[in-house]
């Protein structure tokens, strides 16, 4: 079919119209959105007031704050979804992306709401909160030790309701009970039994996914390629994850956990910080051992003076008279005693990581985070050789900068299963050849007593601890995780298409080498980038449309406007031409 090199007169019509009168077409599309999912969702055998939620209900915002875990964003100015919807089965996603795919809006997907930039449920552009709560069941097969988990679950529910039918089948999650499983196994997953089973999205054998044209999606209608980017590539990118299916792996009836705190006052103390960089990837795989450094009052030093203090917190994977040796013969600078330590079921551990010190093990079904939340920023470093003594002393001095705000250096182990799995088997890149990985991290509380941009000041100490360490950290890329997503790395472009050399500097700080793959298997499942945020996945380019800039700005806008009109409404299509005139000017 030849294109002519005019614009159709409708086409320029269109551009007349998005230049003039956004607001009207957003109100517009607003009521066509709603039109279109009561038409879709007409059969539900919930209400459709139960599972939509527009600006004017007034549950609205008690629904979108209560999964919102970062305030940053969630202020009068932050950008608001048209719309929530609250899914209750596969067929509500489907109506969902139907009808903003018709017309031309965004979606983000909510699970937990832990996403560190809140991405899964902020947008600068007019957007539809996919959010996941309702699809939280839980299926438990012991004798099969596999489990189907809905990607509204929480990591804490995950835990609670596979103990409930085994006590000695667990998972290689994370510690934070309110994360939910959707974007956590998607990116990734680490947790405390990461150095003996890898990490979650390593132990998942199956998974159900809504995509780009709304089709339900197993592991064998998927196909390999789907299967592998969505186990750690940021399923957000691809479709909206439905549920998981894990594999569950056994864990001893006793395990043993011990913090042990030392203050950097004592100068045997950095000794002993500096050792653990050269034991902890080395050590029995059966015992992951975290190292945490914050600021506290100090009573052994005069006039209760601030000081750092170095946490070593252990989960061992047996009873302690198995651990005391192996410490002593590994890491005998620790001076671990048994009084030390306390032995307990592995579900009870996961309770005690979750930070509950007393109560029941249905706090881990609490959706609500056990302390108030606070605005934070987070970055993230890995390590391949041990960082020099002299620089450990000078990064952590680093904490005292932090008056007001609570700063948190964190050292997580690697080592055992994480040297063994291929780089390659999942899009998570980051295994054999790392000793650790780094978490810096500041949250602070706002209100009385903070100056005005004061969160900017204290994103900005991250930010500058993070440039120290450039030097004594991976390279080539320096290393970044997906699920402690940061925006400082680069975003896509906001309408136009991003390259995929301009998408490479971030995204091979995620990926290393499999964000090559990440991207074709974007190209081959949603060419047309419909599940896009700031730092998803780009496709290549449209073959002849916006490559290079070859073709005419007609022929571009006439070939783009005929493939958009099969599927969209008259607003979307007007809207999705005007952003593309922006680009190709």
């Amino acid at each position: 079919m030849k294109y002519s090199a005019f614009l159709p007169s409708s086409l320029f019509l269109c551009i007349i119209i998005s230049l003039l009168s956004f607001s009207f077409q957003a109100s517009l599309v607003h009521v066509d959105l709603l039109q279109c999912l009561s038409h879709h969702i007409s059969n539900s055998t919930i209400p459709f007031a139960k599972l939509i939620y527009t600006q004017n209900d007034p549950s609205y915002f008690s629904i979108l704050n209560c999964s919102t875990q970062n305030p940053r964003f969630s202020t009068p100015s932050t950008t608001k979804p048209l719309i929530i919807v609250t899914p209750s089965s596969a067929s509500h996603v489907q109506a969902t992306v139907y009808c903003c795919r018709k017309h031309g809006l965004r979606i983000r997907t909510r699970s937990g709401g832990h996403d560190f930039e809140g991405l899964s449920y902020v947008s600068q552009v007019p957007f539809v909160v996919i959010d996941l709560r309702n699809l939280s069941s839980i299926t438990v097969d012991v004798n099969g030790k596999t489990s189907w988990v809905g990607a509204g679950a929480n990591i804490g529910e995950l835990y609670y309701r596979n103990a409930e039918k085994s006590k000695d089948l667990g998972f290689p999650a994370g510690v934070c009970h309110t994360v939910g499983v959707g974007g956590h196994f998607s990116g990734g997953g680490c947790g405390d039994l990461m150095r003996k089973y890898g990490l979650a999205a390593y132990n998942i054998i199956d998974a159900q996914l809504v995509n780009a044209d709304g089709k339900f999606l197993d592991r064998e209608s998927m196909g390999e390629d789907l299967f592998w980017a969505i186990r750690g590539g940021g399923a957000a990118s691809f479709g909206v994850i439905l549920a998981w299916k894990i594999r569950l792996l056994p864990v001893p009836s006793t395990v043993t956990i011990f913090i042990v705190d030392r203050n950097l006052e004592r100068n045997e103390t950095m000794k002993l910080v500096d050792r653990w960089q050269y034991v902890a990837d080395k050590l029995d795989e059966n015992l992951f051992m975290l190292l945490r450094f914050t600021t506290v009052n100090s009573r052994e030093v005069e006039h209760n003076k601030i000081t750092i203090q170095a946490t070593f917190n252990s989960v061992f994977l047996g009873g302690v008279d198995s651990l005391l040796p192996l410490i002593k013969m590994n890491f005998p600078e620790l001076g671990l005693k048994r009084e030390d330590c306390t032995q307990m079921s592995w579900i009870e551990s996961v309770h005690y990581s979750a930070g509950f010190s007393g109560g029941n093990l249905e706090d881990l079904l609490n959706r609500t985070p056990q302390k108030g939340i606070w605005p934070f920023k987070a970055k993230v470093d890995y390590v391949k050789k041990p960082i020099p003594k002299k620089v450990l002393e000078t990064m952590l001095e680093r904490l005292y900068e932090e008056e007001v705000g609570m700063g948190l250096i964190q050292f997580f182990p690697y080592g055992g299963k994480m040297s063994k799995i291929p780089e390659s088997e999942i899009p998570f890149p980051h295994r054999a050849g790392y000793l650790f990985k780094i978490q810096y991290y500041i949250l602070w509380e706002e209100g009385e007593g903070e100056a005005p941009g004061a969160g900017e000041r204290h994103m900005n100490w991250v930010r500058s601890v993070y440039n120290y360490m450039t030097p004594y950290v991976s390279t080539n890329p320096r290393g970044a995780y997906l699920n402690y997503r940061d925006l400082d790395l680069g975003k896509n472009n906001e309408e136009c298409p991003t390259s995929y050399e301009q998408a490479r500097i971030w995204g091979e700080k995620y990926f290393g080498k499999n964000f090559k793959r990440l991207v074709h298997v974007k190209t081959k499942v949603d060419p047309t980038n419909f599940f896009r945020d700031e730092q998803s996945i780009p496709p290549l380019p449209l073959m002849g449309v916006n490559k290079n800039h070859n073709y005419g700005l007609g022929y571009q806008l006439s070939y783009y406007y005929t493939s958009f009109w099969t599927r969209n409404s008259h607003l979307a299509i007007c809207r999705a031409i005007y952003n593309k005139l922006k680009c190709l000017m």
